[in-house]
């Protein structure tokens, strides 16, 4: 069944089955009929109004889908609504914990804008669950935002770690879970400072991005000090603030001196007896432990059964080591 668009209000009550009615006036107009109808209509109706509510009286917490405003754009807006008025509604949620009060759920750039006028907010008021207003957020940026990809990266990973479902965030953000897996990769390897020092980027793909997080991943690179050394011209635009912390990383990892660590020796774990049981080494992001098939192929299978119990039950022996400490 297809989701319905949260941008419109209901549809009103059907108004009969097609059926001929009785004359008499008690089958025309029982308790529950027209006129309960007509009620019904009315309070619809005024539920999906636009009203002008106070700036003050409007929160912005919950997910942001935009990295940021700048003053600048904030300022051309409200010149714009100063001479024009408000053209386009903000909507809005109330707060059942706060009486009176209203959670935006898009329309943050309009609502600053209005606040810098001083002017009330013309708002469509809802009454959305978190899902569904996440929804409407994700239906509002697809029709009048061109949110770039690392903007969207950033939303599904703040939707996730509010605990929204996958589904909810998929539709949100009209993509496919490939693409999802992809945004969530960025978003897990390139520091979230980082990410807000660059900007929207609006200019750079997600191939671009993808490299970028694969320095990351792949080389020992401590991406927030280069970024906090290679991004100092303000004037840069964000696609050039991205294009200086590439160049930046690239340069690094030809650096000798920067270069990723060397992995350890490994180390062989040997038996009483000398039979090689496995190897343990060191790399710059991992612990690797290499159990020998061919010296001691019972144990690698008896270990391959019970790796996760066994794991555990070191990890708890080490943690009551901690707190004996």
């Amino acid at each position: 069944m297809a989701r319905r668009n949260l941008f419109q209000p209901p549809a009103p009550p059907i108004a009969g089955t097609g059926e001929q009615s009785a004359p008499d006036s008690k089958a025309r107009f029982p308790n529950t009929g027209a006129m309960s109808g007509v009620k019904s209509t009315l309070k619809d109706l005024s539920s999906n109004a636009v009203r002008e509510i106070a700036p003050d009286m409007i929160e912005e917490d919950g997910p942001k889908d935009r990295l940021a405003f700048a003053d600048s754009d904030v300022a051309q807006l409200a010149e714009s609504i100063r001479l024009h008025g408000q053209q386009v509604p903000i909507m809005v949620r109330p707060m059942a914990e706060k009486p009176g009060y209203y959670r935006i759920v898009y329309g943050r750039r309009r609502l600053r804008a209005l606040r810098l006028l001083g002017q009330p907010a013309k708002a469509l008021v809802r009454a959305l669950s978190d899902d569904e207003a996440i929804l409407a957020q994700g239906q509002e940026n697809a029709q009048r935002l061109d949110p770039s990809f690392i903007e969207k990266s950033l939303f599904a990973a703040e939707l996730a770690a509010s605990g929204y479902e996958t589904a909810v965030i998929l539709d949100a953000l009209a993509i496919d879970k490939p693409m999802l897996s992809r945004m969530q990769k960025v978003a897990r390897s390139i520091p979230e400072t980082v990410l807000r020092m660059i900007g929207p980027a609006h200019g750079i793909g997600r191939r671009r991005w993808e490299e970028l997080a694969d320095l990351v991943n792949n080389h020992d690179l401590d991406l927030t000090a280069l970024a906090e050394a290679a991004l100092a011209p303000a004037s840069e635009t964000s696609d050039g603030r991205f294009g200086q912390l590439a160049d930046a990383a690239a340069a690094a990892l030809r650096e000798p001196l920067i270069a990723t660590k060397a992995p350890s020796p490994a180390l062989p774990i040997l038996s009483d007896d000398g039979i090689r049981l496995a190897q343990v080494t060191d790399q710059a992001k991992a612990v690797t432990v290499k159990l020998s098939k061919t010296e001691a192929p019972e144990f690698a299978m008896w270990w391959l059964e019970n790796a996760e119990a066994e794991l555990r039950r070191l990890y708890k022996e080490w943690q009551s080591t901690k707190k004996a400490d």
